[in-house]
């Protein structure tokens, strides 16, 4: 064996005790991560997926969810399930249920949920953004101490529920998701329909006057071509100012 064999296999020696090698049933560096758990879909506005809510009462929070989009477009939901494993506790589940089912507008999260989870008896409401300022934390208290806890603890989910969605839905009522838009689209509609209307005005009015429609006749009257031009102008001209500076309020 010659010297250079013996060094390369010396030097080969060496690399494999210094490196570290993976144990067996060791996880790899380069392994996934765990999928998420899975996680029930949407029922409408009453997911009774632990099967504890009467269809009398079904119906009851069903018919205030239904309501309240329809006059406010705040989307609210009520969720029964039977366990919340492997979360650790009810707001957890609720937030990653929340986020799941899209609850509420995307851009504006005009959105509520009401969460029950049977075997933990164990209770979360989960808002969106804008009704952070809506549902105050007084009012959180107030449906969790008067309605949801005495419901779980005795057994009356249906009726818990329903008392719940009717503390919620009160303070909402005064919200009108996409107000702005259709208020700025009121407004040009408004301004355009004056505009079209002066319009036509003058335009018959000109019409009607032959002798402004005939400049020589006005020359024969002793008359100079900038009188009338330019009050017509001045006047279209803050009709115009008008338009832009409030129809777009």
């Amino acid at each position: 064996m010659t010297r250079v064999r013996i060094a390369y296999m010396a030097a080969a020696l060496l690399m494999s005790a210094v490196l570290p090698w993976p144990a067996a049933g060791q996880s790899s560096f380069y392994d996934r991560p765990k999928n998420r758990p899975q996680l029930p879909g949407p029922m409408g506005y009453v997911s009774d997926h632990a099967q504890v809510v009467d269809a009398e009462w079904k119906e009851r929070i069903r018919s205030v969810c239904q309501d309240l989009e329809r006059k406010t477009g705040v989307e609210m939901v009520v969720v029964t399930v039977p366990s919340i494993k492997p979360f650790s506790s009810a707001n957890e589940y609720a937030t990653a249920l929340y986020e799941q089912w899209h609850i509420g507008s995307t851009q504006q999260e005009h959105g509520m949920m009401v969460l029950v989870a049977v075997q933990e008896r164990q209770a979360a409401i989960t808002l969106g953004r804008q009704m952070l300022p809506i549902i105050t934390p007084e009012v959180r208290r107030e449906a969790g101490s008067q309605y949801l806890q005495p419901a779980i603890e005795l057994g009356r989910f249906g009726e818990g529920l329903y008392r719940t969605a009717v503390v919620l839905s009160a303070p909402s009522q005064e919200v009108r998701v996409g107000t702005l838009s259709k208020t700025h689209f009121r407004g040009i509609g408004f301004w355009l329909a004056l505009g079209t209307t002066l319009v036509a005005i003058v335009c018959f009015w000109w019409i009607s006057r032959p002798d402004l429609r005939h400049p020589y006749r006005r020359i024969q009257k002793g008359e100079y071509w900038g009188t009338g031009q330019g009050g017509f102008g001045g006047n279209w001209g803050g009709f115009g100012g008008g338009t832009s500076g409030e129809g777009y309020k």
